[in-house]
């Protein structure tokens, strides 16, 4: 392709994608298909010769588009926003013909010093305390942008790691793995299933902490976790601590959570705010950002609730040294002549980097913070909304303290027939919706997620989910609520008798077993595997299995007579690890 041709078919592709974005609502939300629909229509080989870009173009409306699932739809209300905005879109095409791969200074000037500029802009929006800010009189930290809150956690994870063990092993020679099994974090049975990730990359125990009834981490038990383990010799290193969790958006107490971690010299605090971080660019959400003074790192992700498309997530660190010390590798190829400006391949784990400071700079000053204000604040006000619907509804309960976007909702009813109400939202292809075990029940979570959602599209969205609810409510019989009363439904009492439903027929068959199969990935999971949910931390409808600390163990004493074995038999013993080194870490 020449520049002609780049010039043609560059401005048909944006011509494209804005009569996407302006007729998005006249396509459903959620394809319908069985999974391998793609490979019938895309040939098995590459082509061998060249193709027209006319055609390509045509095959991806034609076989490409049927298959997607549009995140940025009006009625698409599953997981968390995907934050996209032409400005954002504009930034990453610019940063994509430009190509560089900012790993460093040397690499890309303007990558590297644009990074930290707008990483103290996005802090000062945010209102965090000034440690994090690079150019704060006396700070020693500073932020870089990560491909995701996922990589943000194991970063983070990772230097605690790298500082706990310099601590333990002080000037010895002994070997940095000799101490991991000593080495263990915390995190809320709410977290997010990145931490659990996290530990099981990094080789470390994960212990889990129960949550409240609003889904905040408990911190008496956190405490007491905290002494028993340090008691059993083990070294408590790393805690996170969630504000906006995945399954309800629940705000954990930073406070009382960093006064427990600063008992413990070993901790590091690390405070994921993937989701709801972002509100804070508002000043009366910065109440949940109290005790961020306590943290070592904190996380949000800009491409979900700042416009800004992925791949983006920002982290910051109270000291960079930390970064720079577990992650720093200096070959000489690497290095250049101005190594006092910012290299960014020490605040991550890839060396290549791209330019994802560009995007942000673009919707920061396309926006302006008012104007990101705006759009956060309504998507506060029709998740208000929306609960305000489902609360004044008998049949319905909200299970969650609705602070930003998201709203979890279920009926009233045993737990199968709101997995088949989700079933027939999904299935509809016309709204989408995701579950989760929030508080010991079985919910549906509805998220505000497009730019421009209106109160219409929380009002359409309501009427439909009704009119589903209605036929799966004729068979079964509604439960008393669990759930505190509210003003907005105050009115009524839940003694009183709810009335049947009365209607016509249902006229939608019901989904057969075949047909929910379809759609299990977002519907629900298996009976059993729902049913083992709550003995483990869960992200949605993802279980997340702990390590067992005695089978730990077990493994561990296998190894070691496996070991003594092989050595009695003439093998090598590992270098400069002795016996009784690694027997007085293990203990």
């Amino acid at each position: 392709m020449d520049v002609e041709e780049f010039r043609k078919y560059g401005k048909e592709v944006i011509d494209y994608i804005c009569q996407y974005g302006t007729n998005i609502e006249e396509r459903d939300v959620a394809p319908t298909l069985d999974p391998g629909y793609l490979k019938k229509l895309i040939p098995a080989d590459a082509p061998q010769s060249p193709e027209s870009f006319k055609d390509v173009l045509e095959d991806f409306e034609q076989k490409i588009m049927p298959g997607v699932v549009h995140w940025n739809h009006p009625k698409f209300f599953a997981y968390f926003p995907s934050g996209n905005s032409f400005p954002s879109v504009l930034g990453d095409m610019l940063s994509s013909a430009i190509g560089s791969i900012g790993f460093s200074w040397a690499s890309c000037p303007a990558a590297a010093e644009l990074e930290t500029i707008v990483m103290n802009w996005y802090a000062k929006a945010l209102g965090l305390p000034k440690a994090f800010v690079s150019d704060a009189p006396g700070s020693t930290g500073g932020g870089a942008l990560q491909g995701s809150a996922s990589e943000c956690v194991l970063v983070s994870l990772i230097t605690a790691r790298a500082r706990a063990i310099s601590e333990l092993k002080g000037q010895t020679s002994v070997h940095d793995s000799v101490f991991l099994p000593s080495l263990i974090a915390y995190a809320s049975r709410e977290a997010h299933s990145s931490v659990e990730k996290a530990t099981k990359m990094a080789l470390v125990k994960l212990r889990i902490i129960d949550a409240d009834e609003h889904g905040r981490m408990r911190v008496d038990l956190l405490s007491q976790a905290i002494q028993n383990d340090v008691n059993a010799g083990l070294t408590p290193f790393f805690v996170v601590a969630t504000v906006g969790t995945t399954g309800g958006c629940a705000f954990d107490d930073i406070t009382e959570i960093g006064k427990v971690c600063r008992q413990v010299s070993s901790i590091w605090l690390h405070v994921d705010g993937a989701y709801a971080g972002n509100s804070f660019i508002l000043p009366e959400m910065r109440v949940f950002s109290a005790g961020l003074e306590y943290a070592d790192s904190f996380n949000t992700n800009p491409n979900k609730l700042l416009l800004t498309n992925f791949d983006a997530s920002a982290l910051w660190v109270r000291d960079v040294m930390n970064l720079k010390s577990a992650l720093n590798v200096n070959p000489l190829y690497l290095r250049h002549e101005h190594m006092t400006g910012v290299d960014y391949r020490h605040y991550g784990i890839p060396l290549s980097r791209r330019f994802r400071a560009l995007k942000l700079w673009f919707v920061f000053r396309t926006y302006g913070i008012r104007g990101l204000q705006e759009y956060i604040r309504n998507h506060m006000a029709l998740a208000k909304k929306f609960e305000m619907l489902v609360r004044k509804d008998d049949r319905f309960e909200v299970r969650n303290d609705v602070h930003l976007g998201l709203v979890c909702f279920r009926m009233r009813t045993g737990d199968e027939p709101n997995h088949m109400l989700l079933a027939q939202i999904n299935h509809s292809g016309k709204m989408h919706m995701t579950p989760a075990k929030f508080n010991g029940r079985y919910v549906i979570r509805f998220c505000v997620t497009y730019e421009h959602a209106t109160e219409k599209d929380i009002l359409e969205a309501w009427t439909q989910i009704k009119c589903f609810a209605e036929e799966i409510l004729r068979d079964h019989q509604l439960e008393s609520s669990s759930v505190p009363t509210t003003p907005e439904s105050s009115e009524r009492t839940s003694s009183e008798p709810v009335a049947p439903v009365a209607g016509k027929p249902p006229i939608k068959k019901r989904l057969t077993r075949t047909k929910s199969l379809r759609f299990s990935f977002t519907r629900s999971i298996s009976r059993e595997q729902y049913q083992s949910q709550s003995e483990h931390l869960m992200d949605g409808c993802t279980p997340i299995l702990v390590v067992d600390p005695k089978t730990l163990q077990e493994n561990f004493q296998k190894a070691a007579d496996d070991n003594d074995r092989n050595n009695s038999n003439g093998n090598v013993k590992l270098k400069d690890i002795s016996d009784v080194d690694t027997d007085e870490a293990s203990n």
